[in-house]
């Protein structure tokens, strides 16, 4: 099972919104070369909405291509609609990536039952890895604990991205579940006191843009360094705070291509970060890299 720092990787685009692969293969080299554990594509920092389907498997694609092996690809694959879901995920699967990773079904507000025969069905239609993801705050749909527990009994649900914040509700996670089954967390503000209660890493955003930071502050905490993990986790914790100003991931594509790392490409209904946001996040990023 893959432990440590997993990007949330944005999708890069060009100023009219087209899809910048060059950009893309460069970031996936720097997350290489920084010990970033995992790439996450395409998921909500990927602008999985606003990409068609046919670019969203080809990014997958393209990233398991441009990854050769070194690290694994963990796939974004969830939709509202199981059928969706199912599809998406036997694309990834078919292009060659490690690890599906399957949102809650978001508006539709199905039940605990529902979900879990939604992510049943997903799991039965394909022989990959898939790590479960809960963002209540995204998705107006909330995956419970005891459905969580309920699913982990399925051979290939091997994982959970809980990005709900409540580090007392994942670490009663952490204890409920079997051996083997891995809770990732998926809010970097409190990645790292999960991971005291047991967490196997971070599904981070602020790694886009402190890459070599992350990596380092999940392995100390996954080798118990704890004071060390917290001079790191400090350093970042004013990015894992204005990265959230407004909506994900218009914050961290705007502090990216302010860093000359992308360029400002976003597709709409999300919009470039408003003025009034940009000179926080400016100082923020100026600490951090002084």
């Amino acid at each position: 099972m893959i432990t440590g720092s997993i990007v949330a990787l944005v999708t890069p685009m060009h100023p009219d919104g087209a899809i910048d692969w060059q950009a893309l293969a460069r970031l996936i080299e720097h997350h290489i070369e920084s010990g970033t554990a995992g790439l996450g594509v395409v998921g909500t920092t990927g602008e999985s909405p606003t990409l068609t389907v046919p670019e969203h498997c080809e990014v997958i694609r393209f990233a398991v291509e441009q990854a050769g092996g070194r690290i694994p690809v963990v796939a974004g694959t969830g939709g509202n609609s199981t059928h969706e879901a199912i599809e998406l995920t036997v694309s990834a699967a078919e292009a060659g990536a490690d690890y599906s990773l399957s949102v809650t079904p978001y508006y539709n507000r199905p039940t605990q039952h529902g979900l879990f025969e939604h992510f049943q069905a997903v799991a039965r239609a394909v022989n990959l890895p898939i790590i479960l993801y809960n963002v209540p705050g995204r998705t107006g749909c909330d995956l419970l604990n005891e459905t969580v527990v309920r699913l982990s009994q399925i051979d290939n649900i091997v994982a959970i991205k809980d990005a709900t914040g409540d580090v007392q509700r994942g670490s009663r996670l952490i204890e409920a579940v079997p051996d083997g089954f891995a809770v990732f967390s998926g809010d970097d503000a409190t990645a790292l006191e999960l991971m005291r209660h047991g967490a196997k890493g971070n599904v981070s955003v602020t790694a886009n843009i402190a890459a070599s930071d992350m990596a380092a502050m999940c392995n100390l905490a996954l080798s118990g360094e704890w004071e060390a993990a917290a001079d790191i986790d400090a350093k970042l914790a004013m990015l894992n705070d204005l990265l959230f100003s407004e909506a994900n991931p218009i914050p961290v594509k705007w502090a990216m291509a302010h860093r000359g790392m992308i360029d400002s490409g976003i597709r709409l209904p999300l919009t470039p970060l408003s003025e009034a946001c940009r000179a926080p996040l400016e100082k923020a990023m100026e600490t951090y890299f002084a």
